[in-house]
């Protein structure tokens, strides 16, 4: 069947909570897809960042080969051979002792959630019910009703309430109101580094250290949601590095599965995540032998520090031809990742115009683009793809 009969059946059978490209993809390999009319793509969204090594990286597919005809499943009811040496690894790479691994980066943002409220009231000695986070505008850290519950998007909250209390938001980037907004009720600071699905807005200079300082003065958790900023996309092991700042938490996940599995994981001290005892949260998937297998794999790939350096090399390149583009308001970048602001058009335009051109791209708000290829990427597909953007923001 070609790519309109694909579209045709997907849309008969599936409840639309997206609205794709009109493209249908078939296989992948590196930074290159191919749809079921064989037309090959750049692929420039890598999954949100899932695909940070590729697609069909050789490596990770053997080690998941390996373990598929090993053990999957075993649920956390029991232990088995790869968890250990996955949850040492992961937290050596991020400095921290203690690993909480889940499935999706939802999960690691509500199992954050639940670990602050209980180290607020255990640890910090919270009165009981009063727990509050404290967040930034133009957040995005997953669609669970906790979740969008502390959005300022009216298309991710319309319709969904209501919704769960103990979150003040203050704008991003603004640390005074940051600080304003700490009580003696406060457990934790929920962030991410840089936002991602606002359009790459990364922070201004000082503000994530102003916030560090803030946190550690009114005895509040720092968690950094790492999800799409972290595991090499900017050109460090993590985004926070960019900054200075080390948070008491990290929350990572996309990248961490390789593309292959669904793997996130919550990452701190022993003083932090201890708070749980068995029984208090958990996980039937969490955990699981083949996404432990790949992930350890993973972790590897980056303690090397070769994907984070192929980053900020190209990640140089990818900056400079993007500083040339014609009829923008506006270019962030940071590593391999990069928002664009157009002018006169929407993403959603732009978007379609580069899936005519072989480039898949995707709009964030309103006019921005944004940009995130996979860190395997070659020079010439990226000069290639930029060439590609550059020529339909002409047309």
């Amino acid at each position: 069947m070609g790519t309109t009969d694909e579209i045709t059946r997907a849309e008969a059978s599936t409840a639309r909570n997206y609205h794709p490209l009109p493209v249908v993809l078939a296989e992948g390999r590196g930074a290159w897809v191919t749809d079921v009319d064989g037309r090959r793509y750049l692929d420039l969204l890598a999954g949100y960042s899932a695909l940070n090594f590729g697609h069909g990286d050789k490596e990770l597919l053997s080690v998941a080969h390996e373990q598929l005809d090993r053990l999957t499943l075993t649920s956390r009811a029991f232990h088995h051979d790869r968890l250990a040496t996955f949850a040492a690894e992961l937290a050596a790479l991020a400095g921290m002792e203690l690993v909480l691994p889940m499935n999706t980066g939802a999960e690691a943002v509500e199992t954050a959630i639940k670990v602050a409220r209980k180290w607020g009231y255990t640890v910090k000695g919270v009165p009981a019910g009063r727990a509050r986070i404290v967040v930034a505008g133009g957040n995005f850290h997953g669609r669970t009703t906790t979740i969008v519950g502390f959005s300022d998007d009216p298309v991710a909250t319309a319709d969904f309430g209501p919704f769960t209390p103990g979150f003040d938001t203050v704008p991003f980037g603004d640390a005074d109101a940051l600080r304003a907004a700490l009580t003696e009720d406060t457990v934790a600071v929920l962030i991410e580094p840089v936002q991602g699905e606002a359009g790459v807005l990364v922070p201004p200079d000082g503000y994530l250290a102003a916030v560090r300082a803030a946190c550690t003065a009114n005895d509040v958790l720092l968690i950094a949601d790492e999800i799409q900023a972290g595991l090499g996309r900017t050109g460090r092991t993590f985004a926070c590095e960019h900054f200075g700042v080390t948070p008491d938490v990290y929350l990572l996940g996309k990248a961490l599965g390789g593309g292959l599995v669904p793997l996130s994981a919550v990452v701190s001290r022993r003083d932090v995540l201890g708070v749980l005892r068995p029984g208090r949260h958990g996980s039937t998937f969490g955990g699981n032998p083949l996404a432990c297998a790949v992930g350890t794999a993973v972790v590897r790939k980056l303690a090397t520090g070769e994907p984070q350096r192929r980053a900020a090399e190209l990640g140089a390149v990818f900056a400079g031809l993007l500083s040339g583009l014609p009829n923008v308001r506006e270019v962030r970048t940071l590593g391999l990742w990069a928002g664009i602001d157009v002018a006169g058009r929407t993403g959603r335009d732009v978007c379609e115009g580069l899936l005519r051109r072989g480039v898949l791209a995707k709009d964030a708000h309103g006019s921005t683009i944004r940009l995130a290829p996979p860190l395997v990427i070659e020079e010439e597909d990226l000069r290639h793809a930029v060439t590609q953007l550059a020529a339909e923001l002409s047309s």
